[in-house]
């Protein structure tokens, strides 16, 4: 017998010193740096030394340079923050568009994020393709997503928030494109984003379902325009029940008096839910809004200003806290 326990532990011991070796490999800060004095050069790699479903906060510190990175932050990582060196010169890029071999919008991402539970500060997400079709820089899927002082580089289709009922939040962030460059059926709240239209096109395409109260409301924004772009809608409905709503902020000259565009489909004009609140600057001419959009209420924006409410949609949530 004694033999018998003797033999079971020499086997048992070396493989619990291996666990115990794995598990110290997994490291709460993670150092990426393209010049090898980090723990990886790319992010793809640092990913890799991510445990899975861990209930712990890992902070992946990236300092600037350029990484041609095609990137998923996959769905069994979760409470992961990305941190930037500095928002101008951390950047992830990458050049793929809706036409090469026939690859269609939603494999075009330079960053796609199926985790949960996830943060983004002080870095630039860009797809650089020419504007030969739709190219998305930033896709998400996750839930719980948090992007802070980022820059969002494109032209058509630059973010997609994608899932329902899934809740994203956007502070301080730049962000600019040409076509639907904001679309999607996630809840999505922007605070005090910078919002720069390249083309006479159209900002926004949501397609928030009907069942869902909140779609994309922009709070205390800024919408510019390059100098020759003169004709731009706040957004149109990518399906029926989309919901946009822009409070208080700030609208140049480029934004189109009618304000919204129904797709060239008059049903969507009883159905698309689209307001503004506070609206200022010499696009925010609200009187020569399409009848079918809303000056929404004082109580009703508070309603969309207040984060629980907005993103009580399964459990609560207050990215802002």
């Amino acid at each position: 017998m004694k033999k018998t326990i003797i033999s079971f532990l020499l086997i048992l011991l070396p493989a619990l010193a291996g666990l115990r070796a794995a598990a110290a490999e997994y490291k709460h800060e993670i150092y990426v740096n393209p010049d090898g004095s980090g723990d990886y050069t790319t992010i793809t790699d640092a990913l890799e030394g991510i445990r899975a479903y861990m209930e712990y906060q890992v902070t992946v510190h990236i300092a600037n340079g350029t990484y041609k990175e095609k990137i998923i932050i996959p769905s069994w990582l979760k409470n992961v923050s990305f941190i930037g060196e500095s928002a101008d010169s951390t950047i992830i890029t990458f050049n793929h568009h809706a036409n090469i071999d026939k690859m269609g919008t939603f494999r075009t991402y330079t960053v796609r994020v199926d985790a949960t539970d996830v943060l983004f500060k002080n870095l630039t997400i860009e797809n650089n393709a020419p504007q030969l079709g739709q190219a998305v820089a930033l896709h998400t899927e996750g839930d719980k997503i948090r992007f802070v002082n980022c820059r969002f580089l494109g032209n058509q289709d630059t973010i997609f928030t994608g899932g329902k009922n899934c809740r994203l939040y956007f502070a301080d962030c730049y962000i600019e494109g040409t076509t639907d460059f904001i679309f999607g059926p996630a809840t999505a709240y922007f605070k005090n984003c910078d919002i720069l239209s390249k083309r006479d096109s159209y900002i926004t395409a949501a397609s928030t379902p009907e069942d869902v109260k909140f779609g994309y409301i922009f709070d205390s924004c800024r919408l510019r325009a390059l100098p020759e772009v003169k004709k731009v809608y706040l957004g149109r409905p990518w399906r029926p029940f989309a919901h946009t709503v822009f409070i208080n902020c700030d609208m140049d000259s480029h934004i189109r008096p009618e304000g919204w565009h129904n797709w060239n489909n008059a049903a969507n004009e009883s159905t698309a839910r689209y307001g503004e609140y506070g609206s200022r600057g010499a696009g925010a001419a609200t009187d020569k809004r399409v009848g079918w959009a809303r000056n929404i209420s004082e109580s009703e924006a508070a309603d969309c200003l207040d984060l629980e409410k907005v993103f009580s949609v399964t459990t609560g949530w207050n990215p802002a806290e």
